[in-house]
């Protein structure tokens, strides 16, 4: 996910190259250029936390990194000064809202519905309002000097400049704004069963990671199955078999 953060040097995503390579040391995110959500979005040591310059996120706080990395979100944690932070004990909670739906959601929601329709041009402008709204996201993004932690490079699409915005073209960029803009936020699988893409994506995914760690040997996600949890036995035999379990699980 921090890889699809990566941006070329026309300030766009690196859809097909993003994982090539990973970034994990703190100079790979000044060697290359990346979209500014990356560090509203995940937790880096030696970057601040929660826009506090002196507030360095440290390796250190990983709990298991042989298995979840030493990054973190920072979507869902808060600072331990905020008054929304609660500790009791060995555990920790906020009171930080659940989103369920927020504006981006709507204008990306209209976007693709629009290149759905062959109206990608239509579709062009929301797209650019929300990489706006990000490429003007990096005030708090510093380090107490004032540099910014991370070299950032985001630019709106331009067709014939930095994208050719075919139908097709248009849908992976919407995808991928939809990717970054709400990572973290839980949205990431769904989308992908919607578009019918899940076992695609994600098999591709156990295949790159499983080399990587030893826990994801024998992932596999079995399209027309694993899109759906099945529904429990129990229930369908309240249902007085009105319930039917989900394909894949008989």
């Amino acid at each position: 996910m921090v890889n699809a953060f990566k941006t070329d040097e026309s300030g766009v995503p690196m859809f097909d190259s993003f994982n090539n390579t990973d970034m994990n040391e703190p100079a790979e995110f000044q060697d290359n250029s990346v979209d500014p959500r990356l560090d509203h979005t995940v937790g880096i040591p030696t970057h601040p936390f929660k826009y506090d310059p002196e507030f360095i996120y440290q390796k250190s706080w990983a709990r298991t990194p042989s298995i979840y990395g030493y990054f973190s979100t920072m979507k869902e944690t808060q600072h331990p000064d905020s008054p929304s932070f609660k500790s009791v004990g060995p555990f920790f909670a906020s009171s930080k809202n659940t989103i369920i739906i927020r504006y981006a959601d709507v204008l990306l929601w209209k976007a693709e519905a629009l290149i759905e329709l062959g109206r990608q041009n239509e579709a062009l402008p929301i797209i650019n309002q929300i990489r706006k709204r990000a490429q003007n996201s990096k005030d708090r993004l510093r380090y107490a000097n004032g540099e910014y932690v991370s070299k950032y490079n985001i630019k709106t699409y331009k067709p014939g400049v930095n994208i050719q915005w075919t139908q097709e073209n248009a849908r992976k960029a919407l995808r991928w704004e939809r990717r970054l803009e709400f990572a973290m936020e839980g949205s990431r699988f769904f989308d992908l069963v919607r578009w019918g893409i899940a076992g695609e994506v994600l098999n591709t995914y156990f295949e790159e990671e499983k080399t990587k760690r030893s826990y994801l040997q024998d992932a596999h996600f079995q399209e027309n199955r694993d899109e759906y949890w099945p529904i429990p036995q129990q229930q369908i035999d309240f249902s007085n078999g009105l319930y039917e379990q989900n394909y894949g699980w008989k």
